[in-house]
Protein backbone atom coordinates (compact mmCIF):
# COMPACT_ATOMS: atom_id res chain seq x y z
CA UNK A 1 0.00 0.00 0.00
CA UNK A 2 2.81 2.24 0.86
CA UNK A 3 4.48 1.60 -2.37
CA UNK A 4 1.23 2.46 -4.80
CA UNK A 5 0.86 5.37 -2.96
CA UNK A 6 4.44 6.89 -3.16
CA UNK A 7 4.55 5.75 -6.76
CA UNK A 8 0.91 7.72 -6.90
CA UNK A 9 3.18 10.82 -5.56
CA UNK A 10 6.04 10.19 -8.08
CA UNK A 11 4.21 9.85 -11.07
CA UNK A 12 2.18 13.17 -9.82
CA UNK A 13 5.19 15.25 -9.79
CA UNK A 14 6.87 14.11 -12.39
CA UNK A 15 3.70 14.41 -14.71
CA UNK A 16 3.38 18.27 -13.94
CA UNK A 17 7.26 18.91 -14.62
CA UNK A 18 7.12 16.72 -17.57
CA UNK A 19 4.98 18.95 -20.33
CA UNK A 20 3.04 16.79 -22.57
CA UNK A 21 4.69 18.08 -26.21
CA UNK A 22 8.38 16.45 -26.82
CA UNK A 23 10.90 19.48 -27.37
CA UNK A 24 13.62 19.15 -29.51
CA UNK A 25 17.02 18.01 -27.90
CA UNK A 26 19.13 20.73 -28.97
CA UNK A 27 16.55 23.30 -27.23
CA UNK A 28 16.64 22.09 -23.95
CA UNK A 29 20.13 20.69 -23.56
CA UNK A 30 21.53 23.34 -21.82
CA UNK A 31 20.92 26.61 -20.03
CA UNK A 32 22.31 28.74 -23.13
CA UNK A 33 20.23 26.41 -25.35
CA UNK A 34 16.66 26.79 -23.87
CA UNK A 35 16.64 30.69 -23.61
CA UNK A 36 18.08 30.72 -27.43
CA UNK A 37 15.23 28.36 -28.09
CA UNK A 38 12.79 31.00 -26.13
CA UNK A 39 14.20 34.14 -27.90
CA UNK A 40 13.88 32.05 -31.71
CA UNK A 41 10.51 30.86 -31.05
CA UNK A 42 8.95 34.45 -30.70
CA UNK A 43 11.24 36.13 -33.07
CA UNK A 44 10.09 35.98 -36.46
CA UNK A 45 9.30 38.68 -39.71
CA UNK A 46 6.18 40.04 -40.28
CA UNK A 47 3.24 37.40 -41.68
CA UNK A 48 5.53 34.50 -40.32
CA UNK A 49 3.41 32.67 -37.53
CA UNK A 50 5.48 31.16 -34.79
CA UNK A 51 6.09 27.50 -33.68
CA UNK A 52 4.08 27.45 -30.83
CA UNK A 53 4.02 24.11 -29.96
CA UNK A 54 7.58 24.64 -29.82
CA UNK A 55 6.88 27.38 -27.18
CA UNK A 56 5.05 25.16 -25.30
CA UNK A 57 7.41 22.08 -25.75
CA UNK A 58 10.60 24.78 -23.23
CA UNK A 59 7.79 25.15 -20.08
CA UNK A 60 6.98 23.17 -17.11
CA UNK A 61 3.53 22.74 -16.42
CA UNK A 62 2.05 25.64 -14.66
CA UNK A 63 5.17 27.83 -15.79
CA UNK A 64 4.48 31.94 -15.33
CA UNK A 65 5.52 34.66 -18.12
CA UNK A 66 5.06 38.10 -16.16
CA UNK A 67 5.58 41.46 -17.88
CA UNK A 68 5.58 44.04 -16.05
CA UNK A 69 4.95 47.22 -17.01
CA UNK A 70 2.94 50.67 -16.07
CA UNK A 71 -0.90 50.80 -15.34
CA UNK A 72 -3.02 52.73 -16.80
CA UNK A 73 -3.41 54.38 -13.43
CA UNK A 74 0.19 55.21 -13.55
CA UNK A 75 1.14 52.62 -11.21
CA UNK A 76 3.81 49.66 -11.83
CA UNK A 77 2.92 46.09 -11.44
CA UNK A 78 2.92 42.43 -12.58
CA UNK A 79 0.50 40.80 -15.03
CA UNK A 80 1.02 36.91 -14.68
CA UNK A 81 -0.13 34.53 -17.10
CA UNK A 82 0.49 30.95 -18.24
CA UNK A 83 2.12 29.74 -21.07
CA UNK A 84 -1.48 29.58 -22.94
CA UNK A 85 -2.42 33.58 -21.82
CA UNK A 86 0.93 34.45 -23.01
CA UNK A 87 0.59 33.29 -26.67
CA UNK A 88 -3.38 34.54 -27.05
CA UNK A 89 -2.04 37.97 -25.81
CA UNK A 90 0.93 38.03 -27.91
CA UNK A 91 0.66 35.73 -30.99
CA UNK A 92 -1.05 38.24 -33.18
CA UNK A 93 1.22 41.14 -32.49
CA UNK A 94 4.15 39.25 -33.51
CA UNK A 95 2.88 37.51 -36.41
CA UNK A 96 1.69 40.92 -37.21
CA UNK A 97 4.18 43.37 -36.75
CA UNK A 98 7.63 41.22 -36.55
CA UNK A 99 9.15 41.16 -33.92
CA UNK A 100 12.92 40.00 -33.34
CA UNK A 101 14.23 39.55 -29.81
CA UNK A 102 18.23 39.31 -29.09
CA UNK A 103 19.99 38.68 -25.46
CA UNK A 104 22.58 41.55 -25.42
CA UNK A 105 23.59 40.59 -21.91
CA UNK A 106 23.14 37.98 -18.88
CA UNK A 107 24.17 37.02 -15.83
CA UNK A 108 23.48 33.69 -14.27
CA UNK A 109 23.03 31.90 -10.71
CA UNK A 110 22.87 28.62 -9.97
CA UNK A 111 22.37 25.98 -7.19
CA UNK A 112 21.68 22.61 -7.46
CA UNK A 113 19.00 21.73 -9.75
CA UNK A 114 17.87 25.40 -10.64
CA UNK A 115 19.00 28.54 -12.11
CA UNK A 116 18.31 32.18 -12.77
CA UNK A 117 19.37 34.11 -15.83
CA UNK A 118 18.70 37.76 -15.72
CA UNK A 119 19.46 38.24 -19.26
CA UNK A 120 18.84 41.65 -21.03
CA UNK A 121 17.53 41.89 -24.11
CA UNK A 122 17.16 43.89 -27.40
CA UNK A 123 13.79 44.08 -29.40
CA UNK A 124 13.38 44.91 -33.34
CA UNK A 125 10.88 44.55 -35.39
CA UNK A 126 13.00 43.39 -38.72
CA UNK A 127 16.36 41.40 -37.76
CA UNK A 128 18.56 43.92 -39.63
CA UNK A 129 16.95 47.61 -37.66
CA UNK A 130 20.25 49.30 -36.62
CA UNK A 131 18.02 50.67 -33.64
CA UNK A 132 15.82 48.16 -30.87
CA UNK A 133 12.47 49.95 -30.17
CA UNK A 134 12.36 48.52 -26.49
CA UNK A 135 15.37 46.66 -24.33
CA UNK A 136 14.42 45.27 -21.27
CA UNK A 137 15.83 42.25 -18.94
CA UNK A 138 13.69 38.68 -18.60
CA UNK A 139 14.61 36.86 -15.71
CA UNK A 140 14.30 33.04 -16.42
CA UNK A 141 13.84 30.83 -14.03
CA UNK A 142 15.17 27.25 -15.22
CA UNK A 143 14.91 23.76 -13.27
CA UNK A 144 17.28 20.32 -14.34
CA UNK A 145 15.54 17.42 -14.00
CA UNK A 146 18.63 14.87 -14.99
CA UNK A 147 17.43 14.79 -18.47
CA UNK A 148 16.75 18.48 -19.95
CA UNK A 149 16.04 22.02 -18.72
CA UNK A 150 12.48 23.70 -18.48
CA UNK A 151 11.33 27.25 -17.91
CA UNK A 152 9.65 27.50 -14.67
CA UNK A 153 9.23 31.55 -15.10
CA UNK A 154 9.98 34.52 -17.43
CA UNK A 155 9.40 37.97 -15.30
CA UNK A 156 10.41 41.12 -17.31
CA UNK A 157 10.63 44.90 -17.75
CA UNK A 158 11.05 46.49 -20.50
CA UNK A 159 13.10 49.72 -19.72
CA UNK A 160 10.88 53.09 -19.21
CA UNK A 161 11.37 57.06 -18.44
CA UNK A 162 12.70 56.73 -15.22
CA UNK A 163 13.85 53.03 -15.14
CA UNK A 164 17.06 52.43 -17.64
CA UNK A 165 19.11 49.43 -17.39
CA UNK A 166 22.05 49.92 -15.21
CA UNK A 167 24.93 49.64 -16.64
CA UNK A 168 26.16 46.43 -15.15
CA UNK A 169 23.16 44.56 -16.93
CA UNK A 170 24.44 45.85 -20.38
CA UNK A 171 27.17 43.55 -20.50
CA UNK A 172 28.26 39.56 -19.63
CA UNK A 173 30.72 39.89 -16.98
CA UNK A 174 33.98 37.88 -17.97
CA UNK A 175 34.30 34.42 -16.21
Amino acid sequence: MLKTFLLAVLLFFAGNLRGARPARPADVSSMDAIVAAVYDVISGPAGQKRDWDRMRSLFVDGARLIPTSRRPAGDWGPRVLDVEGYIDRSAAFLEKEGFFEKEVARRVETFGHIAHVFSTYEGRRKADDATPFVRGINSFQLVFDGTRWWVVTIFWEAEAEGAAIPPKYRATPSS
